[in-house]
């Protein structure tokens, strides 16, 4: 297993099916690194053991998709915020539901558990954080100040911080006990998504969707780094456990970062797309990452990665030794390190608990009886009873997590090269002679080390009606010698890749030629190219527009080529410039924006949204205040045709306010997006 786990920096580990509809969220066990939790559009939360196949089991009670999912440090409880807004929390080791918390006016993106007692904080999209004792109801400190969505949320070690990332580009950094602002990091030019307190001490870093991530001193509250080389959106940062690196995941690679100065230690190649969430286990990173209904994990052993020194690795270390730690002489620490308490803080929390004016007053309206009503609705179904025993049972166990083995993630047994994948595609699909063969992939493992992908805790039938399909023979010649926790079924269940191939021209058996192949590859690549020629043509055509006059004009042209895509591109530029907007801009905008949002294309109706909420945050408070002015004596012709505008503006905005609140109803992030923007229109309702 040694000799094994050296040839791999990095490997997938499995892939499965865990949900019966889209996976939403999930999060991995911070403490252990071998427990995962998803939530789904099917209003589930399924908890699985990393590695294993099977679900462990199934907790139900949401009534609307489950958005954010979270463990607690012990990982013996998980969190689940829905659409709707509630919250819920049940103890594994138990298997119960605990509490249902309510109070959010819109869908939780963001949760986090206190690390010493029994607190939770939660942000939502209607841009409030709030902090809930988990053994009561009714929240206990409510924070405002984020303008958009708070996306992620993190105490510090002392536990006497909060550190909160939001939609609107800041980072604030509340005193829990104080209940208010200490600070506001305002650096970052476009969402973010993540937040990350240094375990040892005062930093936090945070990143986005600049593609940046930024180490904040939190004695002095100044940026004293920016990392940058990702290719895409942050969305995990992760320190390692001495705080020596910062661990970053892209969608096509981990970076190892340094600070003071600013460097990248390693580049490590990992196919993992938009990974989601990161976790240590064994000296090797976890990152877990969703799409559609199906969970991905991936492994990458840290003991052959790059963690110190000053060149950057890029690619796979092509020598049989792994790497050797290069120390780098420490002097004294640069700042202060958190006390932690040596008690827990819980008991000290209730002292100061806040009176009965801050709790909240949603709660407070609950009577006995629909909380318990409320509870009867979660569960808790246990569907793999061998694995969860051994889990959550011995409750003399000093930690209730998963066993922390002494053996690592196995990776697979050799390096295996894109041609060697290639070959063993073509073994796997060749005894169907009906079908032809498949394309190679340019995966680095293949899906097919993983086995069996089964989820025996989502029961649904297959489209056709008709009994799984058995795997072929000669996959037992190509599968490696990992061990495999057996299913709770008699037969794997798996998908037939050659299902999925398009069937020949001619319809005979085999494999299409060569000629064949690429003629179906370059279908439509021609149409493809005017299409884009004419699309860069338009474009050059508003730009010399608006070098020659002005952004008015330039978007005048835009509107009159009738082609969404040229002003999607438009808007895309200007809405990261705020300031280049005029009230003349929102009346050629708006009407627009009413054909982005019903369109069928997702980029379209975001962009959309960003114009809508861009036009409400900055110029509402004008139209408003002119169309509620009392009307001037005499002759005024300036505030005639502001007054003209600011009422189109107003009739355009409250047509926008209808179809916003229809689409709000939809399920999925969709509807996320429409009900925050019908929380951001609701003023339109007050003006008469």
């Amino acid at each position: 297993m040694a000799a094994a786990s050296t040839t791999k920096i990095s490997w997938r580990l499995q892939a499965f099916e865990a949900h019966s509809s889209s996976v939403c969220c999930l999060a991995v066990g911070k403490s252990s690194g071998r427990l995962l939790a998803t939530g789904g559009e099917d209003c589930r939360v399924n908890i699985w053991a990393v590695s294993k196949p099977n679900c462990i089991m199934s907790l139900t009670g949401h009534k609307n998709p489950v958005e954010s999912v979270q463990f607690n440090m012990s990982e013996e409880q998980v969190v689940a915020g829905s659409q709707s807004g509630s919250i819920r929390v049940w103890d594994l080791e138990a298997a119960k539901s605990l509490r249902t918390l309510m109070g959010h006016k819109a869908s939780i993106t963001s949760l986090g558990f206190h690390p010493y007692g029994n607190f939770l904080a939660s942000g939502s999209m209607d841009t409030t954080i709030k902090l809930w004792d988990v053994r009561r109801k009714g929240y206990v400190y409510r924070y405002k100040g984020h303008s958009q969505a708070v996306r992620s949320l993190a105490f510090s070690p002392d536990g006497k911080w909060l550190a909160s990332a939001s939609d609107d580009g800041t980072v604030k950094l509340w005193d829990l006990t104080q209940g208010k602002t200490i600070t506001e990091f305002t650096s970052h030019t476009a969402a973010v998504n993540i937040v990350q307190f240094h375990p040892n001490e005062y930093l936090l870093a945070s990143g986005s969707s600049d593609r940046t991530i930024r180490l904040w001193d939190l004695e002095k509250f100044t940026m004293i780094s920016s990392l940058e080389g990702d290719t895409t959106p942050v969305r995990c940062i992760f320190f390692s456990p001495d705080g020596s690196c910062l661990y970053s995941g892209a969608t096509d690679c981990l970076r190892v970062f340094g600070w003071e100065p600013d460097r990248c230690f390693d580049v490590v190649p990992v196919g993992w797309g938009k990974v989601s969430d990161l976790a240590l286990c064994n000296q090797q990173l976890i990152g877990v990452s969703h799409h559609l209904s199906s969970v991905s994990s991936h492994v990458v052993d840290l003991k052959r990665v790059k963690k110190s020194g000053g060149s950057v690795i890029q690619g796979i270390i092509q020598d049989n030794e792994p790497l050797k730690e290069v120390k780098e002489p420490k002097g004294a620490a640069l700042r202060r390190s958190y006390e932690r308490p040596t008690t827990t803080c819980g008991s000290q929390r209730v002292k100061q608990r806040p009176d009965a004016e801050r709790r909240s007053p949603e709660g407070e309206r609950r009577s006995p009886s629909e909380d318990e009503a409320e509870e009867k609705l979660s569960s808790a179904e246990i569907h793999n009873a061998e694995d969860y025993k051994e889990i959550f049972q011995p409750r003399n166990a000093i930690s209730r997590t998963p066993p922390r083995v002494s053996e690592p993630f196995p990776a697979p047994p050799e390096d295996e090269t894109i041609l060697a994948i290639t070959r063993q595609l073509k073994d796997v699909v060749s005894p169907f002679p009906d079908k032809p063969q498949a394309p190679p992939l340019t995966t680095s493992t293949p899906v097919l080390k993983v086995e069996p992908t089964v989820v025996s805790c989502v029961k649904h039938p297959s489209p056709s009606g008709s009994p799984p399909p058995q795997p072929p023979a000669t996959m037992a010649k190509t599968k490696p010698q990992v061990k495999i926790i057996p299913s709770t079924r008699n037969e794997p269940i798996g998908l037939n890749v050659a299902d999925f191939l398009p069937t020949p021209l001619n319809n005979r058996a085999g494999a299409l030629s060569e000629e064949e192949s690429l003629s179906q590859i370059q279908k439509g690549h021609d149409t493809m190219c005017v299409m884009l020629s004419s699309r860069h043509k338009n474009l050059e055509t508003v730009r010399a527009v608006w070098a020659r006059e002005d952004i008015k004009s330039a978007l005048d042209t835009a509107v009159s080529m009738n082609d969404l895509s040229i002003l999607v591109d438009i808007l895309n530029i200007i809405n990261l410039q705020p300031s280049l907007w005029k009230l003349d801009l929102c009346m050629t905008i708006l009407p627009q924006i009413d054909k982005l949002l019903q369109s069928k294309y997702e980029s379209y109706m975001q962009t959309g949204s960003t114009s809508l909420r861009l036009i409400m945050k900055h110029f509402w408070v004008l139209i408003s205040d002119t169309l509620k002015a009392t009307p001037s004596v005499g002759v005024d012709i300036t505030r005639e045709e502001r007054h003209q505008k600011c009422r189109a503006c107003y009739k355009q905005l409250k047509t926008l306010s209808n179809l916003v609140k229809n689409k709000a109803a939809q399920v999925g992030r969709h509807g996320s997006t429409f009900k925050e923007l019908q929380l951001l229109m609701a003023p339109l309702d007050d003006l008469l």
